[in-house]
């Protein structure tokens, strides 16, 4: 593993797939959570179509290696299909930093991205944000322009979400 102080290389990733055409969309929001909960990096359903046209979803799960036996107990168990296609997969990732900024709404935490010691992405905590928004009755939008304004004040806001 490459290190410095940005980012790293990891290069102890799996990326596992199964295409489904027949696992109910219930159980799918399930396998996502049961997922999660024992460890995948992330989990994610893209809409394909298969043979004789029928729709389905790939499943893609990315993990690390030590947890590619558990991900795969838990796709096999818990949807109808009967193989699944695993790969290695490096990932590069950059420092992480969380600065909070105040709005009229109060604190915010914003999480940023770190290259070559400057920020290069940042974005408001999405969860923050939803909280506000129902609490105060607003429009989710509204929230996340508040808080670009107080991420970039004399920039008038950033909407690089």
């Amino acid at each position: 593993m490459e290190m410095d102080n940005d980012h790293h290389i990891d290069e102890a990733m799996m990326k596992l797939e199964v295409n489904l055409d027949d696992t109910p969309g219930e159980w799918l929001g399930y396998v996502m959570e049961e997922l999660f909960d024992y460890g995948a990096n992330d989990v994610y359903y893209i809409p394909i179509y298969m043979k004789k046209n029928r729709p389905g979803v790939m499943l893609t799960v990315l993990c690390r290696k030590e947890k590619q036996e558990e991900m795969k107990r838990i796709i096999l168990n818990e949807t109808t299909t009967l193989g699944i296609r695993y790969y290695p997969l490096t990932v590069e990732r950059h420092t992480r930093r969380y600065e909070t900024v105040t709005t009229r709404f109060g604190a915010v935490t914003v999480k940023q991205g770190i290259k070559d010691g400057h920020v290069f992405q940042q974005s408001p905590e999405y969860e923050e944000c939803r909280r506000i928004a129902k609490k105060e009755g607003i429009p989710l939008k509204s929230v996340y322009q508040e808080v670009w304004q107080a991420m970039n004040p004399y920039e008038g806001g950033n909407n690089n979400e």
